[in-house]
């Protein structure tokens, strides 16, 4: 069990859990000018399921990006308000509003997405 446990806290993917977590953290990406990727997805979702081994290894590739992911049953108001109305739906959002949308599961065009979207994205500049 301490595996499982010690996976989860390595996890780049953060798990959404309310409208006001959602919030919180898209303002902050935003405020910091950080490119957001959300994975909208169902536990009864197989393809969604199969998905999220390619999610987390995406956001181990991208460290500048935050990668967000949202079980459409317990945060509704967000899947909602996303027009989200099919799952696994992939979101990539700059400056807080939606850029590209990529519905289904397709590991290679959402690593060319964004691929694409982080190369349209100005790095830090510290």
């Amino acid at each position: 069990m301490d595996g499982a446990e010690e996976q989860q806290s390595k996890s780049r993917v953060v798990k959404i859990d309310s409208a006001q977590t959602w919030d919180s953290y898209v303002n902050q990406a935003t405020n910091e000018g950080c490119p957001v990727v959300v994975h909208f997805s169902a536990s009864w979702c197989m393809p969604s399921v199969a998905m999220n081994p390619i999610f987390e290894e995406l956001a181990s590739s991208y460290p500048d990006v935050l990668f967000l992911t949202v079980d459409v049953d317990d945060v509704k108001e967000v899947a909602s308000r996303m027009e989200v109305k099919a799952m696994p739906t992939f979101l990539l959002i700059k400056n807080g509003a939606p850029v590209d949308k990529l519905v289904g599961a397709n590991p290679d065009e959402i690593r060319k997405r964004i691929d694409f979207f982080v190369q349209s994205t100005p790095a830090h500049i510290a």
